[in-house]
């Protein structure tokens, strides 16, 4: 066995001896087996020797190699120490060396502060010189005052500790001024204000605009702000006061007093004028006064406004008599309407000699009127509004003028995201503080507002007493469809067009006042009288009055009664549809001119806050309420119709549709009888005989009620009537069972798609889908075999088209009809 070599001398370990080796020397049984294993034996020992050389030579190579890497590492230490010793000795110089240079450069600029701050003083102590010596020249013979306020205004601008240091003490005070320069300027100024004051007022009380001008321009020059804005905001509140006296004495001298809106106009006039001031004065006074400060002239001009809108107020509430006309109309007792709703009297029908007022005439109602003038009611309405709207319109231009301008960076920023928020609406107004806390808004609140409510919601709840006094039915109305109608659909009561005219009116003025307080009471009570008394009214009469029900058992109601019926629920839907006309003409913007966006009418009259989003709300909860209270009593009234007059004569339709019908003739029969009856019509043509026939009185039935009804009514009636002949139709299919053969199953497929038909006829397809499962029972009867297994094998795996309307039990019992 030879020896395992080595690749390398890197000192791999050594083999180890072979057990085989050892074991065959211990077993030698032979000299030349001891031979041969001492001789392997020696070549072992020879390739060991070898392998051990090999890595004693690597060994020294490696010694080596550590040795020069521990010389290196020797020299490299002290070429560090060399480069420390270099570092040390040519840095330090060079950090002192900026270190002191810094400090001087430090050094240099606290000196040259120190001269610029120096020569800042000296030119501002020139400048205060110039500027004393330049008043008191001014102010002497020149009298050249605004060259006096100018060098003030320049002296102003020094700061205070300069004026009153030492170095001006000295360097200003001359010969001809002595005093500190503090004391000179604040001297003049204080004979400048008293000065200015005196020819101010002068100016003022010979009229002289530009005098005025003049030296109202002057006081913020001597830092005399509010001392100019008092007096200003003194002298443009009396010409305010003058103008609305005057007014006020015009209408005194003649039967201008007596005018509907003349406290209106006159009232319009003192907010036109103020506005006029602000507008007009407000340039000026931002120019001169700075920022903002228009707004002291504002709270000066809204305390006159005070006092004159409060004296025209005052007279128009004694003029018009406001308080007694509250006081009538908080105690008006509307007898007519609480009468009505009391227990029904007998013998009344629904037209206007009929009503349940006392008496059964209207004498009692003209003695209530006289206390109450509704004319008058209006008028005074109208004129409140009017002087609410001003009001509003005032609001609204003060909130504008008052709004608090964004600070510059503000500023800047919004208009850098101008691009970005464009289509963003305006921020909305909000009600100023100086009108919030005015005597004049508490005296609108208390003498217009208040006033307004009360009597808004006594006017419309008359109005609609009143309508309901005065209402006729529409007359030439009949069920025989051989006579004409008189008038025109749709057929309503009088009182709908009466109060729907009177809750546009109503909402309309309520609406133009802008006041949120106004909206929020008119629309609520619109909604409740609605409901209370005209619904209620409506429903009373269908209750009490003209419920179509038969005057002896069994038979048919009358036909008076089933008219007055229908009128009233087409009332109630004509009402419906007014009310949501009328809300969506408020909420909807008009369509603009040249296609660009118009604006909301709701956020241009309500511009404060979120009012517009108030009123938009209430005006939506309005037409839900209404309609939901209307929608409830239509469904009430057309239930009663279809149980009353239409069920009871579908029975009869269908037996005379059905009548000697039998499905179980053939052919041959169907020929005999045609030849029985002398006729020689096609048997096809008798199949159809079932169809005409339902169609006769169908349309003798349904016809007479679709020409008085409105199409949404008739609809609803329809739907009612075709789901109870779906039952009743479905009833007769089961009854056919075993009574019908395979040609019987055609006809009765063929009749019953004609009843189908002729009740859907007019468009009114959905109506179909009452008559679902009478059509997949007439279907399945009429299935091939093969299609019903195809229909039963696609149902079993899964892949079923058909959408069925009958369960699988029905479904069986269907095919069975013709079989069993």
């Amino acid at each position: 066995m030879s020896p395992t070599g080595l690749n390398n001398g890197n000192g791999s370990p050594a083999v180890e001896e072979p057990p085989a080796l050892v074991s065959s020397m211990s077993q030698s049984s032979s000299l030349n087996a001891i031979r041969a294993s001492l001789a392997a034996l020696h070549i072992r020992d020879a390739s060991v020797t070898s392998r051990l050389q090999a890595f004693i030579s690597s060994q020294a190579e490696l010694s080596r190699e550590l040795g020069r890497l521990d010389l290196l590492r020797a020299h490299l230490g002290t070429q560090v120490v060399h480069t420390r010793d270099i570092s040390n000795g040519m840095l330090d110089s060079a950090a002192g060396t900026a270190s002191h240079l810094s400090s001087k450069v430090k050094e240099l600029d606290l000196e040259k502060k120190r001269v610029e701050e120096t020569l800042g003083v000296v030119e501002q102590v020139a400048e205060l010189k110039a500027c004393v010596q330049g008043v008191v020249g001014s102010m002497g013979a020149p009298q050249d005052w605004e060259a006096a306020a100018g060098y003030i205004a320049r002296a102003n601008k020094i700061p205070k500790h300069v004026i009153e240091g030492q170095f001006a003490a000295r360097i200003v005070p001359s010969v001809e001024v002595p005093d500190a320069p503090g004391v000179t300027i604040e001297n003049a100024k204080e004979s400048l204000c008293v000065l200015f004051l005196r020819e101010f007022e002068k100016a003022a009380e010979e009229g002289d605009g530009s005098k005025v001008t003049r030296f109202f321009k002057l006081f913020p020059l001597i830092g005399r702000e509010e001392t100019g804005l008092e007096v200003y905001g003194r002298y443009v509140c009396q010409g305010v006061a003058a103008r609305a006296r005057g007014s006020l004495r015009e209408g005194t001298k003649g039967s201008a007093g007596k005018d509907g809106f003349f406290y209106a106009n006159t009232l319009t006039r003192l907010f036109e004028h103020i506005a006029q001031i602000v507008e007009g004065h407000g340039g000026l006074v931002e120019r001169h006064y700075g920022q903002g400060k228009m707004v002291k002239v504002i709270e000066r001009l809204q305390v006159e406004a005070d006092v004159q809108g409060g004296i025209i107020l005052d007279i128009w509430g004694d003029e018009r008599s406001v308080d007694r006309r509250l006081t009538d109309v908080k105690s008006y007792p509307f007898s007519f309407l609480v009468q009505s709703f009391m227990a029904p009297q007998r013998n009344l029908g629904i037209s206007r000699t009929s009503s349940p007022a006392v008496g059964g005439g209207t004498n009692g109602r003209v003695s209530e009127d006289e206390g109450v003038d509704m004319k008058e009611i209006d008028g005074l309405l109208s004129e409140t509004a009017v002087m609410l709207g001003r009001w509003a319109l005032y609001s609204r231009f003060l909130g504008g003028k008052c709004r608090v301008s964004p600070p510059q960076a503000v500023l800047l920023q919004a208009i850098s995201k101008l691009s970005q928020d464009a289509e963003k609406p305006e921020e909305p107004l909000e009600m100023p503080d100086l009108l919030v806390k005015s005597a004049l808004s508490r005296k609108i609140s208390g003498r217009l507002t208040t006033p307004f409510n009360v009597m808004t919601t006594f006017f419309f709840r008359r109005s609609v007493e009143k309508a309901f006094q005065l209402d006729e039915a529409p007359s030439g109305l009949s069920l025989n469809p051989s006579r004409p109608l008189e008038g025109n659909p749709p057929y309503i009561v009088s009182a709908v067009d009466d109060v729907m005219y009177i809750v546009n009116t109503v909402l309309q003025r309520s609406l133009s006042t802008s006041q949120r307080e106004v909206v929020a009471h008119a629309i609520p009570t619109i909604g409740r009288v609605l409901g209370s008394d005209f619904v209620g009214m409506i429903q009373r009469k269908m209750r009490d009055e003209c419920y179509p029900k038969p005057a002896i058992q069994g038979g048919f109601p009358p036909e008076d009664k089933i008219i007055s019926f229908i009128i009233l629920i087409n009332s109630l839907d004509v009402a419906n549809d007014y009310i949501a006309r009328i809300v969506s003409s408020r909420l909807t913007p008009t369509e603009p001119t040249h296609g660009s966006k118009a604006p909301n009418p709701l956020h241009e009259m309500f511009p404060f806050d979120h009012d517009a989003t108030f009123v938009a709300h209430a005006l939506e909860t309005l037409n839900v309420t209404f309609s939901h209270k209307t929608l409830e009593l239509i469904a009430e009234g057309l239930n009663a119709m279809f149980k009353e007059v239409v069920k009871l004569r579908l029975r009869p339709v269908l037996s005379e549709t059905f009548r000697d019908l039998d499905y179980t003739l053939t052919e041959e029969d169907l020929a005999d009888i045609a030849r029985e009856n002398e006729t020689d019509d096609d048997p096809e043509t008798l199949n159809d005989l079932v169809a005409r026939r339902f169609e006769h009185s169908w349309e003798a039935l349904m016809k007479p009620i679709q020409r008085l009804m409105t199409p949404k009514c008739f609809t609803g009636l329809l739907d009612r009537t075709a789901d109870h002949l779906a039952k009743m139709l479905e009833k007769r299919v089961w009854l056919f069972s075993g009574k019908m053969n395979a040609l019987g199953a055609q006809r009765m497929e063929r009749d019953f798609s004609g009843i189908i038909g002729v009740v859907a006829r007019g468009g009114k397809y959905a109506v179909r889908d009452a008559f679902a499962r009478v059509a997949q029972i007439c279907m399945l009867v009429n299935m091939e075999d093969e299609e019903w297994d195809a229909l039963i094998e696609e149902e079993q795996e899964g892949d079923e088209e058909m959408a069925w309307v009958l369960s699988e039990d029905e479904r069986r019992r269907a095919r069975a009809l013709v079989r069993g």
